[in-house]
């Protein structure tokens, strides 16, 4: 090795870009790519291909000035492209779409078709943009739409068929399933339901705890309690709803000590109800790991709709389930916290409580 390949050797090894293109690091896409002067090409950080010599590699701030200086896109990793996670979540917003739009929700054959990709592999990649299998999509989408049809249909059989089922046999088969109710009650607001409920304390104020015969439909969290208590009756203003027995009650305690301490986790079934989005947002909140955070924009992403940060935004605001759904691990893209429904004190010392020893 010549003395100047040498010193080019070690200035690369000192940069600390090296790492990331060492354990290919797929976070620093987008942040810089380097070119590889005996191939003549150029990759992002996390390219598959060999690591290259370090006497052979240059860094650039941008795929445009790689370009410029002569060296090719690599065909692998394709970094003249938008990062492999974005292309996947402009994929997965396109088939969404799709599957909203069907009159008969397509099947997974149907839909790899239109992706162009294996069957296989569009279910991988639709699950962990989503957190959602595209059949689970379709359903999600499907009983959201069955809500808004029994709202709006004078009759119960005529919401039936334009949510889409082929029959009043299959749909009264998942009614319970899909509405946590009959449709009669449900059109009715919930009347003649049953839901326990209890209202208490905990290190962060006051708290209720309600549930159906699902399982918990509810933690609020607040100052007052009888502001809590309206709130419960305002999502289900015909519900009846009863103070809990002595099984209920243990439950409640097994929820304030989540509260306090949500690295212990919740062992108790919950029955979360909220449109085919909100269900999407939520369910990409609890696959983000205690003790770390994710912005708006980065949740949306992995949902497959990076343009819905609002919407994303709006449905942390919409859950009913405090802690036991993470929104508080969502913060804004400079890292502050912004809006919690339950209180920006709270939402910091949830983070506290989680990043602690």
């Amino acid at each position: 090795m010549s003395t100047s390949s040498e010193k080019s050797a070690e200035s690369v090894l000192r940069d600390p870009r090296w790492a990331a293109i060492v354990t290919r690091d797929p976070r620093m896409d987008g942040q810089f790519c380097y070119s590889v002067r005996t191939t003549g090409v150029y990759c992002r950080p996390s390219c598959g291909a060999r690591t290259p010599n370090p006497e052979n590699v240059r860094f650039f701030d941008t795929a445009a000035a790689a370009a410029q200086a002569g060296f090719r896109p690599c065909k692998r990793c394709r970094p003249d492209q938008p990062p492999l996670r974005e292309r996947h979540a402009a994929l997965v917003e396109q088939l969404c779409r799709q599957i909203e739009n069907a009159t008969t929700a397509p099947d997974l054959r149907t839909l790899a078709h239109s992706a162009q990709l294996s069957p296989f592999h569009l279910h991988r990649i639709f699950k962990a943009v989503t957190g959602l299998t595209p059949r689970a999509y379709a359903a999600a989408h499907r009983a959201q739409k069955l809500r808004d049809e029994l709202i709006r249909s004078r009759r119960v059989t005529d919401a039936i068929y334009e949510a889409g089922f082929n029959s009043s046999g299959r749909f009264y088969e998942a009614s319970q399933q899909l509405l946590g109710m009959t449709p009669k009650h449900f059109r009715a607001g919930g009347a003649n339901v049953v839901m326990r409920f209890a209202v208490g304390e905990c290190t962060l104020g006051s708290i209720l705890v309600a549930a159906s015969a699902r399982g918990i439909c509810a933690i609020l969290l607040g100052d007052d309690p009888d502001a809590l208590v309206r709130d419960l009756q305002d999502r289900f203003p015909r519900a009846e709803l009863v103070g809990g027995d002595a099984g209920f009650e243990q439950q409640v305690a097994q929820v304030v000590g989540f509260v306090d301490m949500p690295q212990c986790g919740l062992d108790l079934p919950l029955d979360i109800r909220g449109t085919a989005f909100q269900q999407r947002v939520w369910q990409a909140l609890s696959a983000i790991p205690a003790g770390t955070t994710l912005s708006y924009t980065e949740v949306a992403r992995r949902i497959g709709a990076p343009r819905a940060v609002r919407a994303v935004a709006q449905a942390c605001a919409a859950n009913p389930l405090a802690v036991a759904i993470p929104c508080h691990r969502v913060v804004r893209n400079d890292g502050g916290l912004s809006g919690y429904r339950w209180g920006v004190a709270r939402k910091q010392a949830l983070l506290d409580r989680e990043s602690g020893p």
